[in-house]
């Protein structure tokens, strides 16, 4: 993480976002997919048949309410409290468990392991992979599975990146994101420990338009 990172103004800008979906949140139905685009892509079966799963940065919560449905245990981690609260409204009652913190801080003190860990566009878009893929090696299972989504890098834009939130107006909210070419992300992987490493970019349904990376490893 760049090292003027303030965990407070990261939490400050994931509660605006927390109130801005808040409706996606508290009356959206539970739907499972890795790109932006409804109904593109794979779904769950990524994942394989896990009986436990991990979703960091979960959001909305839409994916982990999908698999609370279908009978998985399922924990989210987000740092927003904003959140984390609207998602224990909705689906706390239900079995879902919803847990506020930083995510390289719980997978490092925390000794819950999972079939699966995943991200869709989440907590591995803004962490410094190589903190957090060593954290989550650690917290799967053996064969458990990894896989997350998030656009694709720009060409020739790698590693930690500014972003701003809402524009370039306003009180300075910003976050890091972190982008890699598929190879180097697979790199990155590997050197945590992972096999079966697949890393690829899915077109958009329609040409010309954003991508998603999708990467999927298992645990060694």
């Amino acid at each position: 993480m760049p090292a003027r990172y303030d965990i407070d103004s990261e939490r400050e800008l994931w509660d605006a976002f927390a109130e801005s979906t808040r409706d996606k949140a508290l009356e959206a139905d539970p739907v499972f997919c890795w790109t932006q685009y409804a109904g593109h892509g794979p779904g769950p079966e990524l994942l394989g048949s896990p009986k436990t799963a991990l979703e960091i940065g979960c959001g909305t919560g839409r994916a982990l309410a999908f698999l609370l449905k279908r009978g998985v245990k399922v924990t989210g981690v987000d740092l927003s409290p904003v959140a984390v609260k609207h998602l224990t409204e909705r689906w706390g009652a239900r079995g879902g468990e919803f847990i506020c913190a930083e995510v390289l801080e719980h997978l490092g003190t925390h000794a819950d392991t999972y079939d699966a860990i995943y991200s869709i566009f989440g907590a591995v878009w803004f962490t410094d992979p190589a903190k957090l893929l060593p954290l989550v090696a650690q917290r799967l299972n053996p064969g458990g599975t990894l896989v997350f989504s998030q656009p694709p890098a720009i060409p020739g834009a790698y590693g930690p990146q500014g972003m701003y939130k809402g524009g370039f107006a306003g009180k300075a909210m910003f976050t890091y994101r972190y982008s890699y070419t598929p190879r180097k992300w697979a790199a990155l992987l590997a050197r945590s420990g992972f096999r079966d490493i697949e890393a690829a970019v899915l077109d958009a349904p329609t040409e010309g338009h954003i991508g998603t990376l999708i990467v999927r490893a298992v645990s060694g």
